[in-house]
């Protein structure tokens, strides 16, 4: 993709994250219709919508450009390119009241290896009013800004995020990784919200961040946003669809964290 071409891809992906963050400000305080609840996991409607919001901005600008979302899929995902959304990240976050959740969008496309890497990745955070660009190769930046990770490399002094995805398996995955950790760092949070413990870290709030059983669509567009502001995402396939183990962290925490894990 030529320079201009993703000068224009990023901005119409920024203005379809920005037209579905002002939808979940305007019904946040709204009674949520639910259309699926599980033990772990809750899907609404307004899910869908803003997924078709965002669908129909990016592909009047990019009509060959297939959608690969949390919420289906438009065109062909295993084409040369794709844009990968989670219109809610956070949503069970969102339908609680808890206003931590975003929308994430990342543009994937083929590299010589024939192997997907993001080349744009956009996270909008519409009740902080924050959003995370970044373009392959050059900085990530917050609000127009340059942003770094942390040069946190002491262990206990670090904030680590976990998650905990909606599947048994990943569960108990992460229960040990818990405890192995909890007295070795300063602080661990929960947040809930993928994309955002990833810009997080990108942005130095935290140090790093990890999960088993995450989805593609959580973590396109913030692990880019995390490599551009010089940190490690360290990603891995395991079972499923588009699913990914992944540590995440300033680039000075991998090896000390697997000689834990």
């Amino acid at each position: 993709m030529k320079l201009n071409e993703q000068k224009a891809a990023l901005q119409v992906a920024i203005q379809a994250a920005r037209a579905a963050g002002g939808l979940m400000r305007r019904h946040f305080h709204a009674t949520k219709k639910v259309q699926l609840a599980t033990q772990h996991d809750i899907k609404l409607e307004l899910d869908v919508r803003c997924q078709r919001l965002i669908e129909r901005r990016l592909r009047a600008a990019f009509r060959h450009i297939a959608v690969l979302g949390e919420e289906g899929v438009v065109g062909d995902p295993l084409a040369e390119a794709r844009w990968v959304v989670d219109p809610i990240d956070g949503t069970v976050n969102f339908t609680y009241g808890i206003p931590h959740a975003c929308v994430s969008i990342g543009l994937q496309m083929r590299n010589q290896l024939r192997e997907f890497e993001t080349v744009i990745g956009v996270v909008y955070d519409p009740f902080c009013d924050e959003l995370w660009t970044a373009v392959r190769g050059q900085p990530a930046r917050l609000n127009g800004r340059i942003t770094r990770v942390s040069r946190r490399c002491r262990l206990g002094e670090t904030i680590l995020t976990l998650g905990f995805a909606k599947h048994r398996r990943s569960l108990e995955a992460m229960l040990p990784t818990f405890n192995r950790l909890v007295h070795r760092v300063r602080k661990i949070r929960i947040m809930g919200s993928a994309a955002l413990a990833l810009t997080y870290v990108a942005s130095g709030r935290m140090d790093a961040y990890l999960e088993s059983g995450i989805r593609l669509w959580d973590i396109a567009a913030g692990g880019l946003i995390l490599e551009c502001a010089g940190g490690d995402f360290w990603h891995q396939p395991v079972k499923g669809d588009f699913t990914y183990r992944i540590l995440a962290n300033n680039g000075r925490l991998r090896s000390v964290l697997r000689r834990l894990l």
